[in-house]
C-alpha cells in the first residue's frame, strides 16, 4: 500500500509541475504587452520599460519561469500586481470558504447518491423510474439556475437561510450552516444525480452476479448482502465519478460564489482574471491543482482499500 501511495504522490507532483508550467507559459506568452496594460495606454515607452524591468518581464521567459518556480517552492507566490497583497495570503484567506462549500457538497453528494442509487436498484418499478427521472432532471438544470431558485424560495420568500455572505465556523456552527446551506445544496444537486446513476447501475449489475445468488441461497438477508458485499464492489466506480464531480464542483463554485456573494476562490479568480492579475491567477492555479491532486490521492487510496486490483495496477 505504501508503494501504491508513493507512486500516486510522485504522479501528483509531476502533474502539478506540468499544470503550472503550461499555465505560466499561456499567461505570459499570450498576455500581450503586460507592462503596457499595467501602466496604461497613455504611458510613455520609458514608463512601460521601467514597469517591465520592475516585474522582470524584460527577461527571457525561461528565466522568468525559473525565478517564479524557485520562489514558489519556498512558498513565495509573489504579490498581486494591483493590490500589492501577497498571493499566498490572498489565496489562503479565501480557501476555507471554497473548501467549506465543495467538501460539504461532496459529502452530501456521496450520502444522497448512495441512498438513491441503492433504493432505485433494489426497488425497481415506479420507484426506480421516478429516481432516474429526478437524477436526469438534476443533471439537466444548470447550477446557476438552481442557485438562483434556492435563493428566491428559501432565502427571500421563506427567510430560512442567508441569501448572501459567509459566516466563518469560528463564529458558531448554526450561523455558519445558515450561510453555506444553500450554496452547498446548489452544488450537490447535480453531483448527486450523476453519482446516484452510477451506483444504481453498479448495484443492478452486482445483484446479477453468481456470488450474490450464492449468498442469498444461504439465507443471508438482502440488507446484509447489499451493504456488506454488493455495495463494496459498487463503490469503486462510483468513487471515480465522485472524483470527477468534485473537480466539477470547484468550477461550479465560481458561479455559486458569485450568486451568493461569498468571498471564496471563485470570486477571487473572477476578479484576478478580469484585471489580468497574473501572479494571483498563478496562485489560484497552484492552489486548485494541489487540491485536486490531494482529492485524487484520497480517492485512489479509498479505491485501493476497496479493490486490491487497483493497488496492483
Amino acid at each position: 500500500m505504501l508503494r501504491f501511495i508513493g507512486r500516486r504522490l510522485i504522479a501528483g507532483v509531476v502533474l502539478v509541475f506540468a499544470i503550472t508550467t503550461l499555465a505560466f507559459l499561456l499567461l505570459y506568452l499570450g498576455g500581450g504587452d503586460i507592462a503596457r496594460r499595467l501602466v496604461g495606454q497613455t504611458a510613455t515607452q520609458e514608463q512601460v520599460a521601467a514597469k517591465a524591468a520592475e516585474l522582470g518581464l524584460d527577461r527571457p521567459i525561461w528565466e522568468q519561469y525559473a525565478a517564479w518556480l524557485g520562489n514558489a517552492l519556498t512558498g513565495d507566490l509573489g504579490r498581486s500586481w494591483f493590490s500589492g497583497q501577497l498571493v499566498i495570503d490572498g489565496v489562503t484567506s479565501r480557501l476555507m470558504v471554497t473548501l467549506s462549500l465543495v467538501i460539504g457538497a461532496t459529502l452530501i453528494t456521496a450520502l444522497v447518491a448512495v441512498f438513491l442509487g441503492v433504493l432505485a436498484a433494489l426497488s425497481g418499478g415506479w420507484v426506480d423510474r421516478g429516481i432516474q427521472f429526478l437524477t436526469v432532471l438534476g443533471m439537466a438544470i444548470p447550477g446557476f439556475l438552481i442557485a438562483v431558485g434556492l435563493v428566491f424560495v428559501f432565502a427571500i420568500e421563506l427567510g430560512w437561510f442567508n441569501a448572501t455572505g459567509f459566516t466563518p465556523l469560528k463564529e458558531g456552527f448554526a450561523p455558519w450552516a445558515r450561510s453555506v446551506a444553500l450554496p452547498i445544496t446548489a452544488l450537490a444537486i447535480g453531483g448527486s444525480s450523476s453519482v446516484a446513476q452510477q451506483i444504481r447501475g453498479s448495484v443492478v449489475d452486482a445483484l446479477q452476479k453468481d456470488y450474490v445468488r450464492t449468498l442469498r441461497s444461504r439465507g443471508l438477508a438482502t440488507s446484509s448482502v447489499v451493504f456488506k458485499h454488493v455495495l463494496r464492489n459498487s463503490l469503486s466506480p462510483a468513487l471515480a465519478v465522485l472524483n470527477v464531480q468534485f473537480i466539477g464542483m470547484l468550477g461550479g463554485a465560481v458561479i455559486v460564489e458569485q450568486v451568493f456573494q461569498m468571498p471564496g476562490l471563485g470570486q477571487l479568480s473572477v476578479g484576478a482574471t478580469t484585471q489580468g492579475d497574473i501572479p494571483m491567477v498563478m496562485g489560484l492555479v497552484v492552489a486548485t491543482a494541489v487540491i485536486v491532486i490531494v482529492v485524487n490521492l484520497a480517492i485512489d487510496i479509498a479505491q485501493g482499500l476497496l479493490n486490491p486490483k487497483v493497488r496492483l495496477g
